[in-house]
């Protein structure tokens, strides 16, 4: 299995992450470059009601993280969600889950790459076509690769590092803006409809999006069993504070929050002049530097479990003898994801997320309810943390997840519905697949 191995013995993945770093991989991925946008678009639906909105999704994402933690705490390996299926629905409903994780990771890691290039063209508008954005996506995913293959410990490095580098920036706004806050523009709440509060609810659902990828490395975890559950609990608790506060100060201190396409930078210039914008403008591309190198390191590990259970070629599944890291798979995913990125075939392929979210949620959630039967108490570890309340957080979970789906347009139906069609066929193709039961 080992890609340069001098004894007989396999290499293994090292387990290095802790709590702390799994923590800093979810918060990573929920808040990347959406968060320097997002209370204006928040506002123009459901205007001074934006905070209680964002709490309320905070509390609606919880009940899903509950799900994922309990059957998290099942399981030792790399793969996430698609080892719960797996062992709750079998091998087919499993790799749909897996493909369409690490489908919409490479999508999302080509748009945040893409974004990098725009917002750096702000300060030099050169960087936004020809060769100096090709150049610079190009050397971003090399550096982000390089890095991953290098080893975990070093990956998470990054990925703490850059979290904390997009949280300052955050933290400072926040912190000063309060000041500045009118309450008057928070306290008058108008009616809504009942269309506004749904596409509000909606668009929140696609911001908290990104914590199912907590567990996918905890094959790399020291106490995974344990250290996972609390994270994906502490990254919902954390984003929910954070962003919640962003959208109170944007909301407080500026006076028409929904003409603003870039509320943040546009209420830190107002607060502390052109070295607040820019403050925010390098907090961005740190945010969306940070997303994407979570993006490497989780995308990557969902390929090596496909691969590690016979579900694809076996080359992918190949653990580097020396750093012990899913070398191959790494290096699959990020040319994957910067073709994407170069060509602009991401824009077209961002439609599959809506359905690739319903895909992962509403199966994890599943798969709790299903592994807490009698029946599995063999085939699968006891679980170390429960979720609250016996059926009624999943069933809950469930409901939230389906309303992704409820709001989807026609293209994205058909586009998410052509991937898992995708993902079938590939499925297909390998019959002869052997499950190497390593569930857990």
């Amino acid at each position: 299995m080992s890609a340069s191995t001098t004894s007989s013995v396999a290499p293994t993945l090292r387990r290095a992450l802790g709590r702390w770093d799994l923590t800093a991989i979810g918060v990573n991925q929920v808040i990347g470059g959406a968060i320097f946008l997002m209370p204006s678009q928040l506002a123009a639906q459901i205007g001074p009601w934006g905070p209680i909105g964002m709490v309320l999704m905070g509390l609606a994402s919880l009940s899903v993280a509950l799900c994922f933690a309990e059957v998290s705490s099942r399981f030792e390996g790399t793969g996430g969600p698609y080892l719960y299926t797996r062992a709750a629905f079998g091998r087919f409903v499993a790799f749909e889950v897996g493909w369409m994780q690490w489908f919409t990771r490479a999508a999302s890691q080509a748009s945040v790459m893409a974004g990098i290039a725009v917002a750096l063209g702000y300060y030099w508008p050169v960087m936004t076509s020809g060769w100096p954005r090709h150049l610079v996506l190009t050397a971003v995913t090399a550096a982000l690769a390089w890095i991953n293959v290098r080893g975990i410990r070093q990956s998470a490095w990054v990925v703490n590092a850059l979290t904390i580098g997009k949280l300052l920036p955050l933290a400072l706004f926040i912190i000063v803006g309060v000041a500045y806050v009118d309450p008057a523009r928070l306290t008058t709440l108008p009616p809504i409809s009942f269309h506004q509060a749904s596409t509000a609810a909606l668009l929140l659902i696609f911001v908290y999006g990104g914590y199912d990828v907590v567990p996918v490395p905890a094959g790399e975890a020291l106490d995974p069993r344990r250290h996972v559950p609390f994270a994906l609990i502490a990254t919902i608790v954390s984003v929910t504070i954070v962003m919640t506060l962003a959208q109170i100060v944007a909301q407080g201190v500026l006076p028409n929050l929904a003409a603003h396409a870039t509320p943040i930078a546009d209420a830190a210039a107002l607060m502390l002049g052109a070295g607040g914008a820019l403050l925010v403008g390098v907090g961005s591309v740190i945010s969306m530097t940070g997303n994407n190198a979570g993006q490497v390191l989780t995308g990557s590990r969902m390929l090596f479990a496909l691969a590690e259970h016979g579900e694809l070629p076996a080359f992918l599944g190949r653990i580097h003898a020396r750093f012990r890291t899913p070398a191959l798979a790494i290096v699959f995913t990020s040319a994957v994801a910067l073709a994407l990125a170069l060509s602009g075939s991401f824009a077209k392929l961002a439609v599959v997320s809506a359905l690739a979210r319903l895909v992962t949620y509403t199966g994890a959630c599943a798969a709790t309810l299903r592994l807490r039967s009698p029946s599995f108490a063999g085939s699968v570890k006891p679980a170390t943390f429960t979720a609250p309340l016996g059926s009624a957080v999943p069933i809950v979970a469930i409901a939230v997840s389906a309303a992704v789906v409820a709001g989807a347009t026609r293209e994205q139906l058909v586009g998410g519905l052509a991937a898992l069609a995708a993902g079938a066929l590939l499925f297909v193709l390998n019959p002869s697949a052997t499950a190497r039961s390593r569930i857990g």
